[in-house]
């Protein structure tokens, strides 16, 4: 089995801010479901943002798809990204296009057909049950309904890796078992890996998972 994320005394730190994350060393391997929990402000979001190559390491080694993240290149970072899957809690969609075009942007962006990106957006809002609003606007929508949106986009090129920022946070019930049952159906038939930062794991949670936790100091365990 694969190691998809590795880092070795990895330490994250914003000018202003200091070190955040200090001599983190963990390894995910590939179709592992990660939770990363911790108290607010203890570097969660930040070293999230390390996996997708916002933020670069200040010490140590981050090596995310067999790519350094220390050394890496715009050009290699971008390619990088074409095979994430990243969700936000503020969801970052583009309010002035379709639900379906939101979807389908990585397909786009990657040069895709019309007809790829329309079957795939159909099989994907079938799948966040949003079947029939693919001509609504964002702000048609309930916050639930743009998170579904969001995560259905982060699929839409099968990613071999997701990264979700509280992706449940502010959500309704039905919208939040939605999105935990698409992640879990992704890990476990298509062997994707689900890195998922909260500040509570779900009650009810139908597949094995991982759960590292950051303490304020910025030290990062594995819970077991």
């Amino acid at each position: 089995m694969s190691n998809v994320i590795t880092a070795k005394n990895l330490t994250l730190s914003y000018e202003e801010d200091g070190e955040v994350i200090k001599n983190a060393t963990l390894t995910i391997k590939k179709g592992d479901f990660v939770f990363i929990t911790g108290p607010s402000g203890s570097g969660k979001s930040t070293l999230l943002k390390s996996f997708y190559g916002n933020l670069q390491p200040k010490g140590g080694s981050l090596v995310i798809g067999g790519l350094d993240m220390i050394d890496i290149k715009k050009s290699k970072l971008q390619e990088l990204r074409t095979h994430l899957g990243i969700v936000f809690q503020d969801y970052k969609l583009v309010n002035e296009w379709t639900v379906e075009k939101n979807v389908v942007l990585p397909l786009w962006i990657s040069g895709y057909s019309e007809e790829v990106q329309s079957t795939q957006a159909r099989r994907l809002l079938h799948h966040v049950k949003l079947s029939g609003k693919e001509n609504k606007y964002p702000l048609e929508l309930s916050g639930g309904e743009q998170q579904r949106v969001g995560v259905a986009r982060a699929l839409a090129k099968n990613p071999f890796l997701i990264l979700a920022d509280e992706p449940t946070g502010n959500l309704d019930e039905f919208s939040s078992n939605v999105i935990w049952d698409l992640m879990e159906n992704a890990c476990q038939q298509l062997d994707t890996t689900v890195v998922v930062v909260t500040h509570k794991i779900p009650m009810v949670f139908n597949i094995p998972y991982r759960h590292f936790t950051i303490d304020e100091k910025g030290s990062v365990y594995e819970v077991h």
